[in-house]
């Protein structure tokens, strides 16, 4: 039997998490006494490795200023965990697509820019941590795009590469999935737009979890 696997960005294609995170960066913000970004700035660099994005957001800033901000907002979202206020719900349809990939044979991984403890903690909330054969983050790899976290992955799973899929919500997704030579997965219920995942080398676009299972192949 052939193994086949499908890797999961976290945020903005298994859970909705735009309102911790912008809640997250401009807590980073204030605490630096910074005019805060608008929200479609901010969700534009969801997926990088936070010091990406800081740089992204503060292009004149040094290397040690951005880790400043960093820190900043690592502690006002788990400010917002401990208090109870974050929020990141499962997408409408992402269980029930889960439990078709498994019955079907399918492998389950996840790729993000989170962190281990945000990743861990998300999932486990959820109930499906113990679902997923291997876990990416940005604690122990290259921001994306860089392939490195889907390799990993892939070695986790000993799956070849052309029965591997990436699935994700933005652009950084798509080229890293490029880059790694598996197919890309666009998802429009996320935080880049359908043009942005296409230009990016999406090879589909779904709009919704019973489309995104045909694109993958469900039977």
């Amino acid at each position: 039997m052939t193994l086949r696997l499908a890797i999961f960005d976290c945020d903005g294609t298994l859970v909705d998490s735009q309102h911790g995170i912008v809640s997250a960066m401009q807590g980073a913000f204030d605490a630096a006494s910074l005019p805060r970004p608008e929200r479609a700035e901010i969700l534009s660099i969801v997926g990088l490795s936070l010091p990406n994005a800081m740089a992204r957001l503060l292009p004149e800033a040094d290397a040690g200023f951005h880790h400043v901000m960093v820190e900043n907002y690592k502690r006002s979202f788990f400010e917002m965990r401990a208090n109870g206020t974050l929020r990141e719900p499962l997408y409408d349809g992402i269980g029930a697509l889960l439990d078709a990939l498994e019955a079907q044979g399918w492998l389950l991984a996840v790729a993000t820019g989170k962190s281990d403890r945000g990743l861990n903690a998300v999932l486990a909330h959820h109930g499906v941590l113990e679902r997923f054969v291997s876990l990416q983050t940005a604690d122990r790899h290259p921001s994306k795009p860089h392939p490195s976290m889907i390799e990993t992955a892939l070695r986790d799973a000993g799956v070849a590469r052309e029965n591997a899929v990436m699935i994700g919500d933005t652009s950084f997704d798509m080229l890293m999935a490029r880059a790694a030579g598996v197919a890309a997965l666009g998802v429009g219920w996320g935080y880049h737009t359908v043009d942005e995942l296409r230009n990016a080398g999406a090879h589909s676009v779904a709009m919704d979890s019973a489309e995104l299972a045909r694109h993958i192949g469900l039977a």
